[in-house]
């Protein structure tokens, strides 16, 4: 884990007074970070596999299957989503319907930390897992504040190791 990454999470997760959903949760390995800090947290990741290898390597932590668009929480559930390099494998179109979602289980004072690749245009890349979209920061903005969000905080930075390819992190709550 980048410790840059470490140290946002971290001061977000502190932040949050309450229950943390990672949405889209993968290997489940930012979960457990999560709860090693304490907190409140349950990882949902829409590829069974996933679920399956987190619950193998972490089982004091409880991970389901989930879709984005379908989280199957009750209104405001979540105190804080970490929705980490979750979204870059979703077809654009979809984003909206997602990003809907997350604000629905969000508290009126909760908040979302959403991590991706961005570039200066929305564009398709070869990823490890599927293919994933990097996205410019100002576009994403426009998107979340569309779903409902205000985006309070961005960091964007390069990746020492491919520096063609660079991250950022958004801070958003709902509106």
């Amino acid at each position: 884990m980048n410790p840059l990454d470490v140290q946002l999470i971290s001061d977000w997760a502190a932040q949050c007074p309450g229950p943390i959903v990672d949405a889209g949760c993968g290997p489940g390995h930012w979960t457990h970070f999560l709860q090693e800090r304490g907190a409140e947290v349950e990882g949902v990741d829409l590829v069974p596999a996933f679920v399956e290898l987190a619950r193998t390597r972490f089982p004091t932590v409880s991970y389901r299957v989930a879709r984005l668009d379908d989280l199957g929480l009750p209104d405001q559930a979540a105190a804080g989503i970490l929705a980490w390099y979750s979204l870059i494998h979703l077809e654009p179109a979809r984003v909206p319907a997602v990003l809907r979602e997350l604000r629905r289980c969000l508290r009126d004072d909760g908040t979302l930390l959403l991590g991706c690749f961005v570039s200066e245009r929305l564009e398709p890349f070869p990823h490890s897992v599927a293919t994933a979209y990097s996205w410019p920061v100002d576009e994403l903005t426009r998107r979340l504040e569309s779903a409902g969000f205000v985006v309070r905080h961005t960091e964007t930075r390069p990746n020492p190791a491919r520096l063609d390819r660079w991250h950022s992190a958004l801070l958003a709550e709902r509106a």
